[in-house]
């Protein structure tokens, strides 16, 4: 027999009871002191991602953003090593970049003028004479957040004793592999982001991504909008091969399109669509041959599945969604266009193409993202009604199997990736 909560006892939980196998509390959504618990025991204890190599293309490239709500800068110092500091003057605690993006020499702040290199050590004091016998320079460094990479996808965290990155990502790393194939031979490169805000809990949208069941109820405008050819390919809700697997971790897959999981496994029987006849045309033009071209036209769409790292980015057919808390009811939403970096003549035709299919299901204006953050806001909002009433994520409990490789795995349309977040979930978030 399931456990219930109650309108007695859901506030006198402790945080892992909130969690059981079939559903959890909708108190994890509304609840600010809760949320004040996973900004420290998730998103300061684990791996966060932060940045894509191609953003730092060479010495004195940073990007600014956040783990948790801790303002970060990442950047490449002059040995090609790329370091997370955190983005706060050891004077008086000034942000020390407002930039989104940018070429430096170091860091100045801009209170006191203490400057710090791209490596984070403190490089300079203006009017040092006051700190002679009170204060060892070496030991002012900014605060240097623990940085690993795998397969380009950069990440931090602020614990120095957690396991390794590429054991954090297990099984992963496989799948990581996979969706980097989709330059089409050559490296994948950010393209462009876009940001927007939606009135919800952090977890509403991790669960989203690995959320097939929705698919056709949400995005039916945009199911109208496409070719046929495009549609009939995201028409998985019936298909016994799509399926989802729980990699660990907190993290999962969901493979909407199979046949597309791994680029490189390609008969040739599969026909280009003829929506790409000019691309193909232009690709020919520029010297390309006919099996060099199919391999670009054929991964215009992305990989045909979502890749969910918990706790806060997802690499979903061909972009990055990454999740940023802002409080309790509020999240930060990032889209990070990608396409493969090359010669001009070559990859400026794709890339455009491939801008205008992400503008058109996940730009702004877009087909997808609108339908999916009303969705979004409307748990939200749906939540602050009876905190005892359950989130169910039970569907295909029962069907669940073991794929060859071990994972857990069910129907693409099942809840397998949101059940094992939510056990990465409870793991974190029980006492030390």
């Amino acid at each position: 027999m399931t456990a219930e909560f109650t309108a007695e006892n859901v506030y006198d939980l402790a945080p892992p009871d909130l969690v059981l196998e079939d559903r959890v509390a909708g108190r994890m959504y509304t609840d600010p002191e809760l949320f004040e618990l996973e900004m420290t025991k998730i998103f300061e204890r684990t791996w966060v991602w932060v940045a894509h190599e191609s953003e730092l293309p060479k010495a004195g490239s940073f990007k600014s953003t956040y783990v948790g709500r801790q303002p970060v800068i990442v950047a490449k110092d002059r040995k090609g090593n790329v370091n997370t500091l955190l983005n706060r003057c050891r004077h008086r605690g000034a942000s020390l970049c407002e930039k989104r993006t940018g070429q430096v020499n170091g860091f100045t702040c801009p209170y006191h003028a203490w400057s710090y290199g791209l490596d984070g050590k403190l490089r300079g004091i203006p009017y040092p004479e006051g700190y002679e016998g009170v204060m060892e320079k070496g030991d002012m460094g900014l605060r240097k957040l623990r940085t690993e990479s795998y397969g380009g996808m950069i990440f931090a965290t602020f614990d120095d004793g957690i396991e390794p990155l590429e054991d954090f990502l297990g099984d992963v790393k496989l799948w990581l592999d996979r969706f980097m194939k989709q330059g089409g031979g050559y490296p994948l490169k950010v393209l462009g982001t876009h940001q927007f805000k939606f009135r919800g809990n952090w977890k509403i949208q991790l669960e989203n991504t690995t959320d097939g069941y929705h698919f056709p109820i949400v995005h039916r405008s945009w199911m109208a909008s496409v070719d046929s050819e495009t549609a009939d390919m995201m028409s998985f809700m019936t298909d016994p091969t799509a399926t989802t697997h729980n990699l660990g971790n907190g993290h999962s897959v969901m493979q909407m399109v199979p046949e597309h999981s791994d680029l490189d496994a390609d008969d040739g029987t599969e026909p280009l669509q003829p929506r790409f006849a000019g691309l193909v045309a232009e690709l020919g033009s520029a010297g390309l041959d006919d099996a060099a071209v199919r391999k670009l036209v054929r991964a215009m769409h992305g990989t045909g599945f979502n890749l969910n790292l918990f706790p806060n980015v997802s690499m979903s057919n061909s972009f990055l969604r990454v999740l940023r808390p802002i409080s309790v009811d509020e999240t930060l939403i990032e889209h990070v266009a990608l396409g493969p970096a090359g010669p001009a003549e070559i990859v400026d035709p794709v890339n455009r193409e491939r801008l205008r299919i992400h503008e058109h299901f996940q730009g702004p204006f877009g087909f997808g993202t609108p339908d999916d953050a009303e969705g979004w806001d409307r748990v939200q909002r749906g939540a602050q009604a009876a905190p005892e009433m359950p989130i169910m994520v039970n569907r295909g409990l029962a069907r669940e199997t073991k794929s060859p490789e071990g994972w857990v795995t069910s129907h693409v349309t099942d809840e397998s990736g949101m059940r094992t977040a939510y056990t990465k979930w409870k793991q974190m978030m029980s006492d030390d």
